[in-house]
């Protein structure tokens, strides 16, 4: 008997230790992962966070957000780069979302978002409802209302939705949770000049793309636009719970005293990881290794795949890729574990590898090696 909620399908298996990009299980065995605990341990189990991790739980790791936190100022320093932004810590995806929803609607004094179909931004009731998949609101009763939903890469389902209540438009640029859905370019600069005709608010979600995995700090930098409102979580503190939405300066009279706030957001331990990591990542020479790395993964996948029956495409950016199939997705997520590689699963036919940004070149190599064996039904 389980003591617990049974909303997890958890797989027998315990890992009760990690070193740099692998996972060891209970009974001492090494697995690669290629999930990065979905999308969160960015750096792998970096020693630098470990030691700057360990130094703060000896000073202090909590004090309430009633007095100053110099680490916080650090930290949104180095999120927004000196560009015109102020940062809200939280805790997770769905509570930068939630606040993202907020500051749009208080800032605008308007209450229509537009989102798209079979995105994912959290499972809060905010976030649920902007969330353009059924399944994940199904049993909950009515959502939080005002919120439609336009076709991804589609300007002009975009277009129809458009009314004098709109606040803003909010999508991730590539749609993870559903099977790593790209957004196109010319789409995305469409989208950004109709926020700007029509005095509407952009929220980029970079909760999974952004913290280095598509090869630049956030994935939007590589479409030529600004958001109004980016948010952020998963890898920013490299597994450390932490959360952040930010927004224009021009927006920060919205969250004035007493209009949002979190007791855990941003407490010390958060905020000393986050700091270490973004100090490894806002390094250019860092960032270009994971393109160049993602793109070393992309084109192997698709020599070893690309005429493989079972594989129908293979599509990502940087480090955050896709291996659409037509085999059963838990049955390679299970045979990928007996080999010793972690992945995972996205949308309904979607195999999702989501590397730490640390991997190597070997490492590569011998995940490869796994996945063609394991399309090719070697098993």
């Amino acid at each position: 008997m389980s003591y617990l909620f049974q909303n997890y399908k958890r797989s027998n298996i315990e890992f009760v230790k990690a070193q740099g990009n692998e996972l060891i299980d209970k009974n001492g065995n090494k697995y690669l992962d290629f999930s990065s605990g979905i999308g969160v341990t960015n750096l792998g189990f970096h020693p630098l966070l470990i030691d700057a991790l360990q130094q703060q739980i000896n000073l202090i790791w909590h004090t309430p957000n009633l007095y100053i936190n110099t680490l916080q100022e650090e930290v949104a320093k180095s999120l927004v780069d000196d560009q015109d932004y102020c940062v809200y810590f939280c805790n997770s995806g769905a509570e930068a979302n939630e606040a993202a929803i907020k500051l749009a609607r208080k800032f605008t004094s308007k209450q229509s978002i537009i989102c798209f179909e079979q995105s994912f931004h959290g499972r809060t009731y905010g976030a649920m409802s902007a969330t353009g998949q059924s399944k994940i609101k199904y049993g909950f009763g009515d959502g939080v209302p005002h919120f439609s939903f336009a076709k991804f890469n589609d300007i002009e389902s975009v277009k129809s939705l458009i009314s004098s209540d709109t606040a803003a438009i909010m999508l991730e640029l590539i749609q993870g949770e559903s099977g790593i859905h790209l957004a196109q370019s010319t789409f995305i600069n469409q989208l950004n000049q109709l926020c700007k005709d029509n005095n509407i608010l952009l929220i980029i979600d970079e909760i999974q793309t952004g913290i280095g995995r598509t090869g630049t700090l956030f994935a939007y930098e590589q479409y030529g636009i600004q958001p109004d409102i980016i948010t952020s979580a998963k890898g920013l503190a490299n597994g450390i719970p932490c959360g952040a939405m930010i927004g224009h300066r021009r927006l920060s009279h919205a969250f004035d005293y007493g209009s949002h706030g979190s007791t855990f957001g941003g407490n010390k331990l958060a905020m000393t990881v986050a700091k270490e990591t973004l100090s490894i990542l806002n390094d250019k020479e860092f960032l270009d290794q994971i393109s160049l790395k993602g793109k070393i993964l992309l084109t192997k996948l698709k020599k070893q795949l690309n005429d493989n029956t079972n594989v129908i495409d293979i599509r990502g950016k940087g480090l955050m890729i896709g291996i659409e199939t037509t085999l059963n997705i838990e049955q390679l997520v299970n045979e990928a574990r007996r080999r010793g590689l972690i992945v995972l699963p996205a949308g309904k036919n979607v195999i999702r590898l989501l590397p730490p940004l640390t991997i190597t070149s070997q490492q590569i190599d011998k995940a490869i090696s796994i996945l063609n064996q394991i399309f090719n039904k070697k098993y």
